[in-house]
């Protein structure tokens, strides 16, 4: 199994569908928006590969924060469940489900 930070945050996506993760990144010296959903991850400040197996994230990238919301996302009027999370307190969310 894939322990990458991205199938990680995706696979958690499909374990709890009724949230979005808006991930803020740092990738190659730029920041990112990253919004996964039901195992699907897509940038919201780049564009993304039509190939799903190149990670959104990639190996080495730093997660700036996590947002926790409720879906369906709407850009206009977000509900937040949990907002500016550390990669540290999303990983206990990631080991209380088991991935």
């Amino acid at each position: 199994m894939n322990n990458s930070i991205a199938n990680r945050l995706e696979q958690y996506t499909i374990v709890r569908p009724q949230e979005v993760l808006l991930v803020t990144a740092e990738i190659a010296g730029e920041t990112d928006e990253i919004a996964i959903f039901k195992g699907f991850s897509s940038s919201l400040t780049r564009s993304t590969a039509f190939d799903p197996d190149v990670p959104v994230i990639p190996e080495g990238a730093k997660i700036i924060k996590i947002d926790r919301l409720k879906s369906p996302y709407n850009p206009e009027a977000p509900e937040y469940i949990q907002q500016e999370m550390s990669w540290e307190l999303m990983e206990s969310l990631l080991e209380e489900v088991e991935i």
